[in-house]
């Protein structure tokens, strides 16, 4: 037990929270005194001795249970929903889930068998969704989501409706059909725990094994999901320098591109007068501005990638005709005023305080609506449209057909989405019902996407 204690010592350092060795000895001497019988008065224990400030309560609580658990070390309690079917029931699902991807079927299978994930599977996992590289505890929610989505667990339920349909048409009684539908949703849940317990401990043990990066080039092509906060204060300080780099880009850009596209009306016009010879060209002013409107998703999964983009958009408000910036989670809200006054982070922050993050909160359908309510008229054939967010919407309506209308009245469209392309799609993503619609859909899961995104931005 003094080990584990070690490890949660180290585990609260890595997350920001000043520990002493010092400390760590009197928490020894607590754990000596009262031993770990009584879990509650353990863990009041432990917080007095290792937390000073409250500010860094909510890190102490997310990080004990994943140490001091008993059950995160156990496998998710599952069972077997096909013990009790008959021998002719049992053979009418099989044939019922061979109607469905072999994918599909296996999962549904082994869910209804009450398999738990194998440690093999979850290093899978880990691998697949970037949990690797997580080094920050925010992320654990979020990663669990993705894994969820790996996993097709919303695949799964719909694919239990569509063989039920079958089954009861064969002779399954309703009971036995709500009797599977129902320890198939335990054994989802008990798997959900399993992932929660296996992605804290996973990103604990990054934050142990990898302290934080003081190198800045490593920074700016480290995913967002493995940034903790000392490592994304280093990259707010970097936004001035990249937007400076980007800024001497651009212009030397412009420089190049002085002329413009043909203006064949102005042509014309030139040369009636002197019978058109010489032959003397006109062309159109270059638009060297755009004029944003951005979109932002400032739920938990986005935050880190929110805040950049629109650092590096502040900073080169110079290059840009005017922004009219919005932030969405479960409501969309006009945030150009709060850029305004202070830093962007500050900004950032007064926002959440409005609208603060929450699990399964996220409504991009609904705030795509009250933009095509009260804002729409701001979109015009001048305005470049630009939306930072994972297209994740919680099975709410992703309202496509406003979407759409958006992007035909406006010059450009372009997508700034954290998720690589295989998870589009997945689970509650919409991004492949928006994707048609999108002039360019970027992968911006560092910093240096991102900046090469808002480089495409303002000069294509």
């Amino acid at each position: 037990m003094e080990t584990r204690l070690m490890q949660f010592a180290r585990a609260l350092r890595a997350a920001g929270v000043p520990v002493s060795m010092a400390e760590t000895v009197d928490a020894a001497g607590a754990l000596t005194a009262l031993g770990i019988k009584d879990r509650e008065p353990f863990r009041i224990s432990l917080r007095s001795t290792l937390i000073k400030r409250t500010i860094h309560l909510p890190v102490f609580d997310e990080l004990f249970p994943i140490f001091f658990d008993g059950k995160a070390e156990l496998p998710p309690d599952m069972d077997n929903a096909l013990e009790n079917l008959s021998d002719e029931e049992a053979e009418q699902l099989a044939l019922a889930l061979r109607q469905l991807k072999d994918d599909i079927a296996d999962s549904l299978r082994r869910l209804l068998r009450g398999e738990p994930l194998t440690r093999q599977d979850l290093n899978q996992l880990a691998a697949m969704t970037g949990l690797d590289r997580a080094r920050n505890m925010r992320w654990n929610e979020w990663m669990v989501r993705r894994m969820q989505a790996a996993l097709k667990h919303d695949s799964v339920r719909r694919a239990m409706e569509e063989i039920a349909k079958l089954l009861s048409q064969v002779g399954f009684s309703k009971e036995r059909l709500d009797e599977l539908r129902e320890m198939l949703q335990a054994n989802i849940e008990a798997e959900t725990g399993q992932l929660q317990n296996f992605a804290g401990q996973r990103i604990t043990d990054n934050m142990q094994a990898r302290p934080p990066s003081e190198d800045v080039e490593d920074l700016l092509h480290a995913p967002f999901g493995r940034l903790g906060e000392d490592e994304m204060n280093v990259l707010r300080q970097e936004v001035r320098r990249l937007s400076a780099a980007l800024r001497s880009r651009i212009s030397l850009r412009q420089k190049r591109q002085k002329t413009g596209t043909l203006d064949l009306k102005s042509t014309i016009r030139r040369n009636l007068g002197h019978g058109g010879v010489p032959f003397t060209l006109s062309y159109k002013r270059r638009q060297k501005k755009p004029r944003l409107v951005v979109i932002c998703d400032v739920s938990t999964s986005m935050r880190y990638c929110t805040e950049l983009m629109l650092g590096l958009i502040h900073a080169m408000q110079d290059q840009i005709s005017r922004t009219y910036a919005y932030a969405f989670n479960d409501h969309l809200e006009y945030i150009t005023p709060d850029l305004a006054h202070g830093s962007v982070q500050e900004a950032v922050d007064r926002v959440l305080v409005r609208m603060p993050p929450g699990h399964y909160s996220t409504d991009l359908g609904g705030s795509l609506a009250e933009f095509d309510r009260e804002w729409l008229d701001l979109v015009n054939h001048r305005t470049t449209l630009l939306m930072v967010g994972d297209g994740r919407n919680n099975f709410r309506d992703p309202e496509t057909g406003i979407f759409q209308e958006m992007a035909r009245r406006c010059t450009r469209t372009i997508w700034l989405n954290p998720e690589p392309p295989m998870l589009w799609g997945t689970g509650d993503s919409d991004m492949n019902e928006y994707l048609p619609f999108c002039d360019h859909v970027l992968q911006v899961q560092t910093m240096a996407e991102l900046t090469a995104a808002v480089d495409e931005l303002l000069t294509r």
